[in-house]
Order: structure tokens, then sequence, then C-alpha cells
């Protein structure tokens, strides 16, 4: 039990941005994915997206279409999918942002393996306010 009350609107407020934060998580995934898949194999296939996020393909595909009207993928015919300028740079920020929390998380003593795994989860809901703090604290301890 908290010490102070918290106020019926300022928990709605918080359980509303964690809703929010868990629809943007979905699409910073599958656009990390891509990114990811374009940078080892040169192409992204909704098979392969599909497999590495544990996925049906008609799940993916769907996703696939969210991101095409948010106008951070474009898909092709027979050649697979692939980042707008705009996708490109939100995969930059989402794996800068999953590398920081993987750093601070081993920085205060999670093993690396559970910090990978720990970080898919953190890495979208932490807000840049934390995450400035998480690398004032890591510049301190290098």
């Amino acid at each position: 039990m908290p010490d102070t009350p918290i106020e019926p609107q300022q928990q709605a407020d918080r359980f509303s941005r964690a809703r929010q934060m868990q629809s943007v998580a979905l699409l910073e995934d599958y656009v990390e994915m891509i990114g990811d898949l374009l940078a080892e194999l040169g192409e992204a296939r909704v098979a392969d997206i599909a497999e590495r996020m544990g996925v049906a393909q008609p799940t993916a595909t769907k996703a696939i279409a969210r991101l095409k009207r948010e106008g951070l993928a474009t898909a092709r015919p027979y050649r697979g999918v692939f980042l707008t300028e705009e996708g490109s740079a939100l995969a930059d920020r989402v794996r800068a942002r999953h590398r920081m929390v993987v750093e601070l998380l081993i920085a205060v003593g999670v093993p690396e393996d559970v910090a990978e795994m720990d970080a898919e989860g953190i890495e979208h809901h932490v807000s840049k306010r934390t995450l400035a703090a998480f690398e004032g604290f890591l510049k301190k301890q290098g």
C-alpha cells in the first residue's frame, strides 16, 4: 500500500499510459526486427518476421499493414518489407534504448542473458527522462 494516497485520475492516467505504451511497443518490436533482418539478410520477408517474432504469418501481416499505415514500412510483392526513413530512424532509437537498458541492468548486477530478456519489456516503458538518468548513472560508473 502506498504511503500517499493516489488520486483516481492519476491512477487512471498511469494505466492509460501503460496501455498506450503496449500498443506502441508492438510497433517498435516489429520495426526493430525488420531493421535487424534487413541488416542481417538484406531482406525482411513476412515468413522470417513471423518466425523471429514467434507469431503466425497472418499476425505478422496485420502488424506490417499497421506499420505501412503509420508510414514506417513499405512492402513490395515478392520483395519483402522495407522500412521508410521514419521507420529506420525509429528502429535505431529502439535499438539504442534497448542497449541503454541492458547496460544499466548489467551495471546493477543483472546477468547479461537476463538483462537482454528483461530489457525487451522495460525498453518500451521508460521515458526519455528515465533514459537520461540511466545514461548519467552509467557515465558515473564508467
